[in-house]
């Protein structure tokens, strides 16, 4: 098989061998998707200036996020049951971003668990936080990742209740799959990915189970995730995971300007423009559509991230050249790991950094820090 060139080439691949109800868990937004699909789709109104004639030797990606250096403005997004797209999946993706050089981001709902993961790299990676109704139990996740040496948290902010999404419903996702006839028939049609998770005892949530109160088997996991995220989350819950965190704190779920002005007044040292993916609130605007107004009203005050719909190294660099000081891939590096393991994942952050790499110079550009909006057709 010819070595994927693209994004769209790992996704196609990864449908291919990742059972339906995990490949559409990846790969679903909530209800009509509108959201979703907007978020891919803004990127391709953003136009780019062709420069000609100028010096594009020497050209560089290295720059800082929250203060950390980075091979290129790129980390790996917090995603749910990673795991489930290959087995050992957070471990493999921490992995490969370790070497390639940028952030990885474990999710409070990982497959593989903050020691799991700390077990497998050398070098500190973030940990994204879910606030559940159970203080003890996130006192204890942070105690947990402090640990670890997670050398930043994310504080999820737009999960407060879950938006519906259909895809998830209709297939009866799971985290082991239940032993249904549709579930057994789409297992038995992807055997290397049976086989790989037959070779592994990570098929749950590994930071919860044995870890939250009272949960030790599937049938108490599945009540306590869908009781436990807290719809009383608020600003005054923040300070209090600052203090209880002390280390460098990003805030993600920032899609309105009024609620970037109050995260940007937390003290916190980062926001993420995002939207969840569109798995959320189905009709809200992308993220890229929301960032131009949010970089002008708290640009000067806290480091502002981008996520949701990047699906090329172009759509990394119209980030940047709007405003944002790093951006994160959540499907692109899932469709990677789903097709290939730690070499998909790789594959995806190397597809990233040539294009990005020969579209800066093509605009003009030798140093991603130099990258601004004169590089966008009509903000010159």
């Amino acid at each position: 098989m010819a070595t994927p060139l693209t994004i769209a080439d790992l996704k196609s691949l990864a449908q291919r061998r990742v059972p339906k109800m995990f490949f559409d868990y990846a790969d679903s937004g909530a209800w009509t998707e509108s959201t979703y699909q907007a978020n891919e789709s803004d990127f391709s109104k953003i136009k780019l200036r062709q420069r000609v004639l100028v010096d594009m030797t020497n050209r560089t990606l290295e720059t800082t996020m929250i203060g950390q250096k980075v091979a290129m403005p790129v980390a790996l997004a917090p995603t749910g049951m990673t795991g489930m797209q290959h087995a050992d999946g957070e471990m493999l993706a921490a992995r490969a971003a370790e070497e390639f050089g940028v952030p990885f981001t474990l999710s409070t709902m990982s497959i593989c668990s903050i020691e799991d993961v700390a077990s497998v790299t050398t070098k500190p990676f973030w940990f994204q936080l879910y606030v559940m109704r159970d203080k003890d139990f996130v006192l204890n996740l942070i105690n947990r990742a402090k640990a670890a040496k997670c050398s930043a948290l994310v504080l999820t902010a737009d999960l407060q209740i879950l938006g519906q999404r259909h895809k998830d419903l209709r297939n009866g996702l799971s985290a082991p799959p239940k032993f249904t006839p549709k579930h057994i028939w789409q297992m038995a049609t992807r055997p290397f990915w049976c086989l790989d998770m037959l070779q592994t005892k990570r098929r749950t949530f590994g930071n919860i189970v044995g870890h939250a109160k009272n949960v030790s088997d599937l049938s108490s996991l599945s009540s306590w995730t869908a009781e436990q995220f807290d719809p009383q989350l608020s600003w005054a819950n923040v300070a209090w995971i600052k203090e209880q965190w002390g280390g460098p704190l990003i805030i993600k779920g920032i899609c309105d300007v009024e609620d970037a002005k109050a995260a940007a007044e937390t003290g916190a040292d980062a926001i993420i423009v995002s939207n969840h993916g569109g798995r959320q609130l189905d009709g809200a605007p992308s993220s890229i559509s929301m960032l131009p107004d949010i970089v002008d009203a708290v640009g000067h005050k806290i480091e502002v991230h981008l996520d949701g719909g990047i699906r090329s190294g172009q759509d990394v660099l119209k980030a940047i050249a709007l405003g944002a000081k790093g951006t994160y891939i959540g499907r692109p590096f899932l469709y990677g790991l789903g097709a290939m393991g730690k070499d998909g994942v790789t594959l995806t952050l190397n597809i990233l950094r040539k294009e990005m790499d020969v579209t800066m110079a093509l605009c003009g550009k030798r140093d991603i820090n130099d990258v601004n909006s004169s590089i966008i057709a009509g903000r010159q």
